[in-house]
């Protein structure tokens, strides 16, 4: 990285993402992860991950991270690293480690430019939902005309499903489905959901009301979710 790489990229580290929770908070997120494990408690995608915790990462490994893609890690995501976990427990089949991603049955590393994941310090492309479908053959017509109703289908997927910039997985729903935490643009911080796989888009994750949420938000709030389940059971 030259000098006026590195410049810009340590002025990045100053900008504030969001009002961070403070610390305590972090350690109830373990304190009440401990309660619905050793309870037993069962949540949509739970079996996967059974509420255990991969270790946490260094603070040398999430700069080496940043450093690699120039970018800054949301603050809240990036305590989470640091003092919860790296992955393991969380929303749907459970957070991802940093740098994977759901692949077959299980995960594997991702690289910038493969098929899921782009180039981490190109802004994230959308300001608002997303679901272009033009281009995109009717199903009848593959009664009709086989070889043409692929060509079709081919070109728009090629231009449907696209490398995602600016974001890194965080998240699988099964089927291809994915959440994504986004570190670069406008959208910093926020979490987005990609239902590409059934044609539907992408889409900024919501909270009632709330129209955009973080990372500390989402898996709090999927946490307050199953210690729920465990009070309903008591």
């Amino acid at each position: 990285m030259g000098t006026k790489e590195s410049l810009a990229f340590s002025a990045k580290r100053r900008f504030h993402f969001a009002v961070i929770p403070p610390i305590e908070a972090y350690h109830q997120i373990k304190h009440d992860l401990k309660k619905v494990r050793e309870a037993g408690v069962t949540v949509f995608g739970s079996e996967t991950h059974g509420f255990k915790l991969n270790p946490v990462l260094s603070e040398a490994k999430i700069r080496e991270f940043e450093t690699k893609h120039q970018i800054i890690l949301p603050e809240d995501y990036r305590i989470f690293l640091l003092v919860v976990g790296r992955g393991g427990a969380g929303p749907a089949y459970g957070l991802f480690n940093l740098g994977e991603i759901d692949h077959g049955w299980g995960f594997s590393k991702w690289k910038e430019h493969d098929h899921s994941v782009g180039a981490l310090q190109t802004p994230f492309p959308y300001k608002a939902a997303w679901n272009d479908l033009s281009g995109r053959p009717d199903d009848a017509l593959s009664e009709s005309d086989e070889d043409e109703y692929y060509r079709l289908q081919e070109a728009f997927e090629r231009r449907y499903y696209q490398p995602v910039d600016g974001a890194i997985p965080i998240c699988h729903l099964g089927c291809a489905l994915r959440q994504w935490l986004v570190v670069s643009g406008e959208e910093v911080g926020n979490i987005w959901n990609d239902n590409t796989a059934d044609y539907e888009g992408f889409a900024p994750e919501q909270d009632g009301r709330v129209k955009r949420i973080g990372f500390y938000r989402w898996y709090r709030r999927w946490l307050d979710d199953a210690v729920t389940v465990l009070k309903r059971s008591s």
